[in-house]
């Protein structure tokens, strides 16, 4: 949730960018320096920026096996999310990890490759359920006894698709659901998680953890979740794609929730092809989930299919004028730039307002949020393997263990939620048609006045700094609400940076259509080759 608007695997690498790390920020060394610090510093990880098609070939090849690419993937960790840099983004690792490696192993020995992503390792983010010796927490010390006996469906179906479970990653507590001067990022759990390009900036969240760790190659590709900017407010700020898929395309059920209206698990890739090959090996109908069952014989199995060099060809594409009007100077340039390859690939574009029509919703989504979160957190915990069996217990666990709980910010968002009735209220209702009916509308007519295939601008604006003190602060733009409140497919693909830091194009459009947007991100991705893998910079060199 969105509230306001590093090497191979030896120690020596490890030991080099430790070192750097360590150094430039026990005192501020002087620019040129840092500088030299950073050039002479390699990451040679031998699985950089690997694909998932690359990982396959090489299994197929015999030059790989899926436990020795798990052993990489855990040895990196150990090198640079714990130690080294200590990027921060892994919450726990999962002890069964290298045994699923071994039977994707025997299986492929066997003759048997269950799909694009058997013997792949993922790393998933701590809300979603995993029926194994891991924790699911949101972040929180509260629920630091929650061992769930039974995997959440999409979990499930990453298991059935051959997918090697790593870990889970940190994120912002409770989805960043907790107050409302709050710091991205951090959990009480799991501590305050960076960003890989430059160290003292914010990854964003609350999808946090699952961000820096595929930016920083941790993984093959990792899960988050969004209620509104999620995935792909932590996919731009790391450079990567990020999928907010339609609402219902994947089951919410084992997931802690937010919003039975706007939750959707994601995945986050380094390319596009990765995040199209993880999304179909997370969709289908649950029964538990009954928002799922509009997808039926609308989502597909595999969404690579859908990867077209040419996927833009006399496309019609609307681009958010108030982006122009908030950006700054680097963004603008950075969105001009994006449209000019958008025409070159044979697009259309043209400026559309959306922004006019939301700006009337004022605070409902807010409103519903409390509303939902209530309810939906009520019904988790009370089925839940904890001590801890509704919102009001969370309140005063955090109450009685202020120190750790609450160290930074306190949680009177949680207090809101814990006031508001049930999900007949009026005032809900109100909100709730306001909102997502709004949003729906809004987006609706906007792309059938100019026949459009999908919106676009910039995701969100450049990371901002880690301030624990004062909690996040704007950082000039955030695209992710209109997709968010409309259940809308949203999907972002770097788009350049400005002093090291990354910022992504957003492209959304009608429900089901992420095929098309699939197509159309493709097409931008291959033209314009804007991911850079991050150098790990310990703050911005001036």
């Amino acid at each position: 949730m969105q509230r306001r608007n590093f090497l191979k695997t030896g120690s020596l690498a490890a030991l080099t960018l430790g070192t750097l790390v360590k150094s430039a920020t026990a005192a501020a060394a002087p620019a040129s320096e840092a500088e030299h610090l950073v050039k002479v510093t390699a990451d040679n990880f031998e699985l950089n920026e690997v694909t998932i098609a690359e990982l396959q070939q090489k299994m197929q090849d015999k030059q790989y096996t899926s436990r020795a690419v798990t052993e990489m993937y855990l040895k990196r960790i150990a090198a640079i999310d714990r130690d080294g840099p200590g990027l921060n983004s892994v919450i726990e690792l999962n002890k069964d990890a290298l045994k699923i490696a071994d039977d994707m192993d025997k299986e492929r020995a066997a003759g048997k490759v269950r799909g694009l992503m058997h013997g792949i390792p993922v790393l998933i983010k701590d809300n979603i359920n995993t029926g194994d010796r891991m924790l699911t927490t949101a972040g929180s010390l509260a629920l630091g006894d929650n061992q769930v006996t039974k995997d959440a469906f999409i979990i499930k179906q990453l298991r059935a698709a051959g997918a090697v479970i790593l870990g889970k990653t940190n994120l912002s507590e409770w989805a960043n659901f907790r107050s409302t001067h709050s710091t991205s990022a951090w959990s009480s759990r799991g501590g305050q998680t960076k960003n890989p390009y430059i160290l003292d900036r914010n990854p964003s969240g609350s999808s946090a953890g699952s961000g820096t760790a595929a930016a920083a190659n941790l993984c093959a590709a990792a899960i988050g979740t969004e209620t509104d900017g999620s995935v792909v407010s932590p996919a731009s700020v790391n450079g990567l794609v990020g999928i907010k898929p339609t609402v219902g395309l994947l089951s919410r059920s084992g997931i802690i929730p937010i919003s039975v209206s706007q939750d959707t698990a994601g995945p986050m890739a380094r390319t596009v092809a990765d995040a199209a090959a993880l999304l179909g090996a997370l969709v289908g109908v649950d029964e538990e989930d009954s928002y799922t069952l509009k997808s039926r014989g609308k989502f597909q199995k595999d969404y690579t299919k859908f990867l077209d060099a040419d996927g833009l060809k006399g496309k019609r594409l609307g681009v958010e004028k108030a982006a122009f009007k908030q950006a700054n100077a680097a963004m603008e340039d950075l969105l001009n730039k994006a449209i000019e390859t958008l025409r070159s690939k044979g697009a259309i574009v043209t400026e559309v307002d959306l922004y006019k029509d939301l700006r009337l919703q004022g605070d409902a989504e807010f409103t519903v949020l409390l509303y939902e979160f209530k309810d939906g957190l009520n019904k988790y915990l009370s089925k839940a393997n904890s001590k801890i069996k509704n919102l009001a217990d969370v309140i005063a666990f955090n109450k009685q263990n202020e120190e750790k709980a609450m160290p930074f910010f306190k949680q009177e968002t949680l207090e809101l939620a814990q006031k508001k009735g049930g999900l007949d209220s009026k005032e809900y209702l109100d909100a709730l048609k306001k909102s997502q009916t709004g949003s729906r509308t809004s987006i609706d007519k906007i792309m059938k006045a100019n026949q459009l295939d999908a919106i676009i601008g910039p995701t969100n604006g450049f990371a901002v700094c880690i301030d624990l003190v004062n909690g996040d602060y704007d950082n000039g733009f955030s695209f992710s609400s209109p997709a968010a409140k409309a259940g809308y497919p949203h999907i972002t693909v770097p788009m350049g940076s400005w002093h090291e830091l990354p910022m992504g194009l957003s492209f959304f459009g009608a429900p089901y259509t992420e095929p098309e947007l699939i197509k159309m991100a493709y097409a931008y991705e291959q033209a314009s080759k804007k991911r850079t893998a991050p150098n790990f910079l310990p703050y911005l060199l001036g």
